[in-house]
Formats: structure tokens, sequence, C-alpha cells
């Protein structure tokens, strides 16, 4: 099986920055593209940020020029890199890798990590 691990939230004060971790393992052959998601009370869980295998990356309008992701594709681990924090990115962040071909397998699954919470307060 695949594991999505992710780390680096907890509470920063508006204006901070933060670097959140993902980390994937397990029988993976390769991954295609990873991303960030987040998911703030009440609301729907919305992409924030991805990244593929070739590291071209895209974002949300509305965290471009703040937010940057990046990619250790040895490591099967993506990082995003969060500054200018505002109170509206307080949320859980999640972890996804999609196109994941694990060794012995043909078929491509998606997987999820456990989320990582992010509180922007002072």
């Amino acid at each position: 099986q695949v594991r999505l691990v992710e780390s680096g939230g907890g509470l920063v004060q508006p204006g901070g920055s933060l670097r959140l971790s993902c980390a994937a393992s397990g029988n993976i052959f390769s991954i295609n593209a990873m991303g960030w998601y987040r998911q703030a009370p009440g609301n729907q869980r919305e992409r924030v940020a991805g990244i593929s295998s070739d590291g071209s990356t895209n974002y949300a309008d509305s965290v471009k020029g703040r937010f940057t992701i990046s990619g250790d594709n040895a490591k099967n681990t993506v990082y995003l890199r969060i500054d200018s924090l505002k109170p509206e990115d307080t949320a859980v962040y999640y972890c996804n890798a999609d196109g994941v071909l694990l060794r012995g397998d043909w078929r491509l699954y998606e997987y999820w990590g456990q989320g990582t919470q992010v509180t922007v307060s002072s």
C-alpha cells in the first residue's frame, strides 16, 4: 500500500510563513503528479497547488504569489511554502498523489494524506 504523511502545520500569526511537507511511501514505481488541497470548516475541499513529475506547477488564483509548491521525485516528497499567511488560509491541508503506478501493477491509483491543520491567528 501507499501512505502519504503530511507535516509542518500549526498555529501561525498573520503575515507569517509556513512550509508543509508530504512524503509518499510504499510500493511506488512512479507518481504522475502531487498536489495540495485545503478544506476550511463549512467549505468544500479546494485544490490550491499542484506539481507534475516534469516539474510543472499550477496554482489556484486565490493563492498565486503566496504559495510555492516544490517536489523531490527521488524522495516522492512534495512541499508547500505559504508566505504572508492570512486568517482565511486557516484550513486542514491535504496532500494528494495522482497517477500513482505501483510496482507489479499496471493500474493507476490516487491517494490522500490524513491532513495537517494550519491555523492563522494572532
